[in-house]
């Protein structure tokens, strides 16, 4: 059975441990955690802070699997700054949120963040891809060291104007060449590639390490005309063994809701496959 997670922004306005009890109750058994629910800066959070959310996760049976929306709501920090000092930055800023993750209870990290990797107006594609290189090998040692994985997200326009496709991601993947550096990806992003979702699964299985499941329409699996059918049938088939995580833009019509609806239709797509 895929083992299923939801991403806390969700339920904006409940305190942690409310927010654990729900969704294991619903039958989740991880929480993806965005940095900025926590605070401005993922070094307010102490490490007293950290271990009490992971407690309380584990108290209600959960694990918090990981950390997304790495670099939202942050200032001064760009993967792709043309800026040593600003590369230099972000690679430490990474680390630290490596090191939280870990102390937290998770091992994975998915580096979406569009607006911290746009290309620059004064650089090309090509020389956009060797700084987020040079920033990622800065933070490499760092985060080698917590054992936490980086999962790259690809994501489409207009969202985002650098690593748009699976290919691309892979391409920056091949570039870095460790196995602390993989590939994510998510439901709504590969709706816009020209390849069907389930090729693409198959096409990339062996760097995949983190998926997400909603809708191109930016809710939930189960909210849209998607058919998340084949879509599991295809982590089945390639023997995924990480998380299914719901990750939604769209908190319409409530967070209750959406949890509860979510993985009922995932439930009944596996069953069906």
């Amino acid at each position: 059975m895929m083992r299923y997670a939801i991403c806390n922004e969700t339920f904006e306005g409940w305190d942690h441990e409310r927010v654990c009890r729900f969704v294991a109750g619903l039958g989740y058994r991880g929480l993806e955690i965005a940095p900025f629910t926590l605070a401005p800066r993922i070094t307010d959070v102490t490490q007293e802070d950290r271990l009490k959310l992971r407690r309380q996760a584990e108290v209600a049976g959960i694990q918090i699997i990981g950390l997304h929306w790495l670099l939202a709501k942050t200032e001064g920090l760009q993967i792709t700054s043309p800026n040593e000092q600003v590369r230099q930055k972000t690679a430490d800023y990474l680390v630290e949120l490596a090191r939280c993750c870990r102390e937290l209870g998770g091992d994975l990290m998915v580096f979406g963040s569009p607006a911290q990797r746009r290309i620059p107006a004064t650089a090309t594609r090509a020389q956009a891809v060797n700084f987020a290189v040079d920033t990622v090998r800065r933070a490499l040692p760092g985060i080698a060291q917590t054992g936490v994985r980086l999962c790259l997200e690809p994501l489409a326009a207009p969202e985002a104007d650098f690593i748009n496709t699976c290919a691309e991601a892979v391409e920056l993947l091949d570039r870095l060449d460790h196995p602390c550096f993989l590939l994510h990806q998510d439901v709504k992003a590969m709706s816009a590639e020209d390849v069907p979702i389930p090729e693409l699964m198959h096409r990339f299985a062996p760097r995949l390490a983190h998926f997400h499941a909603n809708d191109p329409n930016r809710r939930g699996p189960g909210f849209g005309n998607t058919d998340f059918v084949p879509i599991l049938r295809a982590l089945r088939d390639i023997n995924y063994q990480g998380w299914v995580s719901v990750e939604v833009f769209d908190y319409s019509p409530d967070p209750e809701t959406i949890a509860r609806e979510s993985i009922r239709y995932l439930r009944r797509c596996e069953a069906s496959g």
